[in-house]
């Protein structure tokens, strides 16, 4: 039986800049989801410099925990998705003091999957993250950046098998 692939956020790097605005960027190609249970308890008016850059444009890498500005819709097979549930639910058991395990499981299954439902558009499209202070607490929206002509290229050639070519 084969597993049908899920879509998820995947860190890209077009230039350098992560490297310089984020404490800790993520790698290219880690799986990446808004990370927007980080802000739950902080009051957004107040974050100065890299941790207000964070929070303004950033997506939060499943391996290392780092940033991104950018990522790509991509193709996750389903081991790998359940191993990045894993490994954010202990990260936010950690980091956040999740009361349980399973608590924080089902909490990062939430992300992984609402992450998923982010990326209803061809592989290889570009999401950006914005966050500003709202009303009540912050408000999230997310850009779509469709490739010009990604998987719509015109097939320009075929390769056939030449039927006269039998020892002539």
């Amino acid at each position: 039986m084969t597993e049908t692939p899920t879509r998820l956020p995947r860190a890209i790097r077009l230039d350098q800049s992560d490297l310089h605005v984020f404490e800790r960027p993520c790698e290219i190609g880690e799986w990446a989801i808004p990370g927007s249970f980080a802000y739950a308890d902080v009051e957004p008016a107040r974050l100065e410099g890299k941790a207000q850059i964070v929070f303004k444009s950033a997506w939060l890498g499943l391996t290392s925990f780092g940033h991104t500005t950018l990522v790509e819709v991509a193709e996750i097979g389903e081991a790998d998705f359940f191993a990045a549930v894993e490994r954010l639910a202990r990260h936010i058991e950690e980091a956040y003091r999740a009361p349980s395990f399973g608590d924080a499981l089902a909490a990062a299954r939430r992300e992984l999957e609402d992450a998923a439902g982010l990326c209803e558009h061809k592989l290889g499209t570009l999401l950006a993250v914005e966050r500003e202070p709202g009303d009540e607490g912050f408000v999230e929206r997310f850009r779509v950046i469709e490739p010009a002509r990604a998987g719509d290229h015109a097939k320009i050639w075929s390769i056939v098998t030449d039927d006269t070519a039998d020892g002539e």
